[in-house]
């Protein structure tokens, strides 16, 4: 745990580093780092938080939902912002949205998932008005195992958040990518991907670039993905180490 403080400090300097050397379009874009907590025990995430991190990430809906009722997180770990970065299935949405400061919902992949959000938020959501914040998935590496929207219909499936589904709050698009890619071939064709899927629905449906987000880089190449334009960096094992072995799903 004594060493979760170190760790965050020297990613922190890293982003800093890696923000310097953006383009000038995206400089004004400010990285966002979300610990990604999965399997993680609840001390190390509020050690964590202790030390100023206040964006975590979980997988799993179960997962998410047992640690942030926890009484441990509710006493501690006040303003605590949740981030689901897993698959959203519509049987479970109940469920993820009744966790205390959900912030974003970052995997969402369709126009069904959307509209059964929209929907149920309007009996969860805590203040009048609020909306809830989500993005879109993206299978920018189309592999068949992995959730996402397709390239293809980006723009239709935000065109539809944004003209039918009044209580969704569009922040922008997320991606996993290929894992294990090889950063001396040169630039990760998946971020680059789901940049062009960016400049596409901004030009497209009249968003100014500013207002659509990334997620996208994740411990073995946050700084890279911060470079390329990234406004989410979702970081585990750098933080925490390896995952402890669990069967939690």
């Amino acid at each position: 745990m004594a060493d979760i403080s170190y760790k965050l400090k020297t990613i922190h300097n890293k982003i800093l580093a890696a923000s310097a050397v953006r383009s000038l379009e995206d400089q004004c874009i400010q990285p966002h780092l979300i610990a990604v907590s999965k399997h993680q025990p609840i001390e190390a995430i509020i050690t964590a938080y202790e030390v100023g991190q206040r964006h975590f990430g979980e997988n799993y809906i179960n997962e998410l939902s047992k640690k942030a009722n926890s009484n441990k997180i509710l006493e501690k770990c006040l303003d605590i912002k949740w981030h689901l970065i897993g698959h959203v299935q519509t049987n479970n949405i109940n469920k993820l949205l009744k966790v205390p400061n959900l912030d974003v919902i970052e995997t969402v992949n369709s126009e069904k998932i959307a509209i059964a959000l929209n929907n149920a938020w309007e009996k969860f959501r805590k203040i009048e008005n609020s909306k809830l914040k989500i993005m879109i998935q993206v299978n920018t590496s189309k592999e068949l195992a992995k959730s996402g929207c397709d390239i293809n219909n980006v723009s239709s499936v935000v065109k539809y958040i944004l003209d039918k589904c009044p209580c969704l709050q569009f922040l922008g698009l997320m991606t996993i990518g290929k894992f294990g890619y090889d950063l001396s071939k040169g630039p990760n064709p998946d971020f680059l991907t789901l940049k062009k899927c960016k400049d596409k629905i901004c030009d497209e449906l009249s968003i100014h670039p500013r207002h659509v987000k990334l997620s996208m880089g994740m411990s073995a190449d946050f700084e890279h993905a911060i470079e390329i334009g990234s406004s989410y960096i979702r970081v585990g094992t750098a933080i925490f180490g390896e995952r402890p072995a669990t069967t939690t799903n």
